[in-house]
């Protein structure tokens, strides 16, 4: 009997003790994953990383307003994204407009003077120059 009335008063005890509080802090993004500034931006924001990090945004090709459209309502149909269509025309205007296909091209490569030896883009590696061994 008193072991019974040790255990319950015992238990009573430990129901009303607080529990210890854990506060978990993630870090901030990495400077790179963050997202342009824009309109619409934030709703991008807000919808996106509800299910992953903006990196998955800002390391992808550039693409259409199509392509932008396809990917998000893929996230919708294949993933169960809970965005709005209202939602979905403004993430996809902003990241046609943000990160759209590249406007800009590389100029052509300029020849090489006769008799010279082209130089390579990088140094070191398999391509680049090699060393002779010290004597």
């Amino acid at each position: 009997m008193r072991s019974t009335m040790f255990c319950l008063l015992f238990g009573a005890a430990l129901a009303v003790m607080p529990a210890d509080e854990k506060k978990i802090t993630l870090p901030e993004d990495n400077p790179m994953a963050q997202l342009k500034p824009g309109p619409g931006a934030d709703v991008a924001r807000v919808n996106c990383v509800a299910c992953h990090s903006t990196d998955y945004i800002v390391r992808q090709p550039g693409r259409t307003a199509q392509q932008w459209e396809a990917e998000v309502k893929k996230m919708v149909t294949v993933f169960g994204a809970p965005i709005s269509e209202d939602d979905i025309k403004t993430i996809v205007s902003y990241l046609a407009d943000a990160y759209g296909p590249a406007r800009a091209t590389p100029g052509p490569v300029p020849p090489a003077k006769s008799g010279q030896k082209p130089t390579p883009h990088h140094k070191g590696g398999a391509s680049g120059p090699s060393r002779k061994p010290a004597n």
